[in-house]
């Protein structure tokens, strides 16, 4: 690697070199009026990802444990009906949370190539404040509004 191997690096170099460790404060939040996607932001919506990703993965682990070690014969017919509901709805659940886990693996690959935070539809910054409650979002909340008018257009059909 040549000299700028210290240097904090941007976009598609990021998947050949190894960057510098970007340092961010315990309270950071990004800002508006700091660059939009800077370093520290980048970092700290990868460090939001990724612990959320492992939260449902801990929860996904817990879960698997807790239908193998529930496997039991109960003789009761309401009580066993009661319990596969149960289960059913944990397996929705985590069925759910094993597609997050992949929305949130392909927001840390956009982070990644350089092109996080940009509405896939048109290109614009997704707003800061959108990003921090829905860290995979694709789409500004505007892209968003008008996708789902669409949708609803077609489904009424």
């Amino acid at each position: 690697m040549d000299d700028r191997t210290s240097e904090v690096l941007t976009g598609r170099e990021r998947g050949t070199k190894m960057k510098a460790e970007v340092f961010l404060p315990e309270d950071y939040r990004p800002a508006e009026d700091e660059p939009f996607m800077n370093e520290r932001q980048l970092e700290y919506f990868r460090r939001k990802l990724l612990a959320w990703k492992n939260d449902l993965l801990d929860d996904s682990r817990s879960t698997i444990e807790g239908l193998q070690d529930g496997t039991r014969n109960i003789p009761d017919v309401a009580d066993r009906a009661s319990e596969e509901t149960d289960r059913a709805l944990e397996l929705r659940t985590r069925d759910r949370q094993r597609k997050l886990v992949a929305k949130i693996d392909s927001a840390l690959r956009r982070i990644d190539e350089g092109e996080y935070g940009y509405c896939e539809a048109t290109g614009e910054p997704i707003s800061l404040k959108r990003l921090d409650a829905r860290p995979i979002a694709t789409l500004s909340l505007e892209a968003q509004e008008k996708h789902e008018r669409r949708e609803k257009v077609h489904r009424d059909d």
